[in-house]
């Protein structure tokens, strides 16, 4: 009966500290970070919450408009690949441009055209990043963003974290 204890005992503080656990997120990407989720991440950081219903609807009105007003005066986006990762999916993706990137996520958080900076940003995926990486962005929860001039290169996400029960 004392063994049944002691395995409940020590399964309940498994689950307890398995719930406190990190985990890391170490990916490279063709498609990064959302318009909503790098606002609601900016808005947690600024605020201490989270966004409520009427926050969030007001950001996306203001997205919306943001999204028509810039594909009204650059028609040839209207009509590219991309259109679809801007007004639905709201989401950065590879063949991007500065201007559709600062559109849907605002300014970076760090801008470096340093090799060596981008080295450790990109981590163990530099050899493959490295070729049409001339300029990085770094955005919330971990993303960077390679440019090879004014076009995404490539993405890379590395993200620590801790899960609470």
């Amino acid at each position: 009966m004392r063994s049944f204890g002691l395995a409940v005992g020590a399964l309940f503080l498994g689950i307890v500290l398995g719930g406190c656990a990190v985990f890391t997120i170490d990916q490279r990407a063709t498609e990064g970070p959302t318009a909503p989720d790098v606002w609601k991440e900016r808005f947690q950081l600024a605020n201490g919450r989270g966004p409520n219903f009427s926050e969030t609807q007001g950001f996306e009105d203001q997205m919306d408009a943001q999204i028509q007003e810039f594909l009204r005066k650059n028609p040839e986006v209207a009509n590219s690949y991309r259109v679809s990762n801007l007004r639905l999916s709201r989401q950065v993706m590879v063949g991007m441009t500065k201007e559709e990137v600062t559109l849907l996520l605002g300014k970076p958080q760090d801008m470096t055209d340093d090799a060596a900076r981008m080295e450790v940003l990109a981590r163990r995926w530099w050899p493959t990043v490295k070729p049409n990486a001339k300029e990085a962005w770094v955005y919330p929860a971990g993303w960077t963003l390679y440019f090879d001039g004014n076009t995404v290169a490539d993405m890379t996400r590395y993200h620590r974290a801790f899960l609470h029960p």
